[in-house]
């Protein structure tokens, strides 16, 4: 697993060290994941985070969290969800998302905090 580090605004850094085989890898990787919307990526539309669909649509008859959750534990590198929060916010329509997991690199838990925006549909 090898990932190039993002800075604070998300975009790529160059002339940093790769993140190879470890924790940092792997949190990156769920946040890039989770940042990906379902068909969003014109290789493969079939990937990506089904946020209009499950998470932010009509949520009444959804378990928004379902979703979030497959996402983050099919992240390669991922062994285990550890803990899992999430809070909806309606009125700006956001989503914060808290969780740890375990991973193959760590016998320790690794934080992921995010939080993210639905488009106006």
């Amino acid at each position: 697993m090898r990932y190039r580090p993002l800075s604070p605004t998300g975009d790529y850094t160059i002339g940093q060290p790769w993140y190879v085989n470890n924790t940092n890898a792997v949190a990156q990787a769920i946040k890039t994941r989770l940042n990906l919307w379902l068909a969003e990526w014109f290789i493969d539309t079939s990937d990506g985070t089904p946020w209009l669909t499950q998470v932010f649509g009509p949520r009444a008859s959804r378990n928004p969290d379902a979703a979030i959750r497959q996402r983050i534990l099919q992240t390669p590198g991922v062994t285990g969800l550890v803990s899992y929060q999430s809070t909806y916010f309606g009125a700006t329509r956001q989503i914060q998302v808290q969780a740890q997991v375990q991973t193959q690199y760590s016998t320790t838990p690794v934080p992921i905090d995010l939080m993210l925006t639905s488009p106006t549909v």
